[in-house]
């Protein structure tokens, strides 16, 4: 790593707030304001990205439907109608959990535009379809779609943003095993939990990663008096509810007519995969070592913006998920941008974004071990702050 002699102020700075440079890691954003408006950035993006298409976005929601039958037609047909031998049946059912999965993260993402209110510029046509995609992935959601609006005004807010918030030392040090901290199969083991139950129950039920404000108050995303959710908000709430309900009802059915094994192999672990690409690419989003945390005083809507980094995971699956990951920070931009136009958008920007714009090219398993040993904390005090590792052996 090495920083210009210009850049000697600037690297102070980043050493007072914490930042400690790990090998493989981008260099850091820099701390100081930004000199660039909103406005400069969206007028170096081309009009048209900005344009949202039904049939565009219709287009792509066929395309992943018909993919996702396919994978589904093609599992059932060759593990459940030929009985080919046990040696091609596991690896056959886990490659399909593993691409079934990528997939009904993409058919997610595009529910997910539909709350920025991206895929299209009827609202109303947004919320029947982002209601429907969610609800038959048991997403509430309205609950969702206020929370991650409300994440999307505080990103980099240690104070109130609404996912990923990083602990502070204090809290990190009364909750953190200290004879297990530096031991890999106790990370191995927080991973694989994020993995498995970060999304539901872990965030939606409980608000596991949510900010220190909601503790000790309703914060379930399926309780309209959570203490997230405003009182005109929670007749929308009950809808997403009614959703989620009318979703589980539907799976019974299916778990009743067809049995449980079968719709667990075909359907229910390719969910699980899901929500482990769920929390795997939101958690690159936003935990990293190399990215800063606000807090009040010094915390703008720009500057958290800018508090996430790309990550490509290859085309296949850039292609998959929609390119959610490789377009992150263009995203939270400009979050009512249709994804089909964000590549453009982010090379547009990326020039006046300079050294703001954070693109993490190790690999995913990589960056996953290093932020799960690495982002435990972050000080109690200072208004910019990065993550610390180790809780047991934090210098005084």
């Amino acid at each position: 790593m090495t920083f210009t002699e210009n850049s000697t102020t600037e690297y102070n700075e980043l050493i007072r707030a914490g930042y400690k440079y790990i090998e493989g890691t981008p260099l850091p954003q820099p701390i100081s304001k930004p000199k660039f408006t909103l406005s400069e950035l969206k007028a170096a993006v081309p009009s048209h990205c900005f344009e949202r298409s039904l049939v565009t976005s219709f287009g792509h929601l066929a395309l992943n439907l018909l993919i996702l039958g396919s994978c589904f037609y093609a599992a059932y047909f060759l593990f459940e109608l030929h009985s080919l031998p046990l040696l091609l049946t596991v690896p056959g059912y886990l490659a399909y959990w593993f691409v079934q999965g990528a997939y009904l993260m993409g058919l997610w993402v595009l529910a997910h535009e539909c709350g920025h209110q991206a895929f299209s510029e009827i609202p109303i046509v947004n919320d029947i379809v982002g209601l429907t995609i969610h609800s038959a992935l048991f997403t509430p959601y309205f609950s969702w779609q206020i929370t991650h609006r409300r994440h999307h005004s505080n990103n980099g807010s240690c104070e109130n943003d609404e996912v990923w918030v990083p602990a502070s030392y204090s809290h990190a040090k009364e909750h953190w095993p200290e004879y297990l901290e530096d031991s890999p199969m106790y990370s191995l083991v927080n991973l694989i939990g994020m993995c498995v139950v970060g999304w539901m129950p872990g965030y939606l039920l409980f608000n596991m990663a949510g900010p220190k404000k909601n503790s000790g108050l309703p914060k379930s995303h399926f309780n309209p008096n959570a203490s997230f959710f405003s009182p005109e908000e929670r007749l929308s709430i009950v809808i997403s509810d009614v959703g989620i309900f009318v979703a589980l009802v539907t799976l019974t059915y299916f778990i009743n007519t067809y049995g449980f094994f079968l719709v667990l192999k075909l359907h229910l672990m390719p969910y699980l995969s899901l929500n482990t690409w769920l929390v795997l690419i939101t958690y690159l989003h936003h935990t990293h070592p190399f990215v800063p945390h606000y807090r009040e005083g010094e915390w703008s809507w720009l500057r958290g913006a800018l508090c996430t980094a790309d990550r490509s995971f290859g085309a296949w699956i850039d292609s998959a998920v929609h390119h959610i990951s490789d377009t992150h920070i263009c995203h939270h931009i400009f979050s009512k941008m249709p994804f089909y136009h964000c590549q453009e958008a982010t090379e547009a920007i990326k020039p006046i974004l300079g050294d703001y714009y954070l693109m993490d090219k190790s690999s995913a398993i990589d960056a996953i071990w290093r932020s799960i040993t690495n982002c435990k904390y972050v000080p109690d005090d200072g208004k910019v702050v990065f993550y610390q590792g180790s809780v047991k052996h934090k210098e005084i």
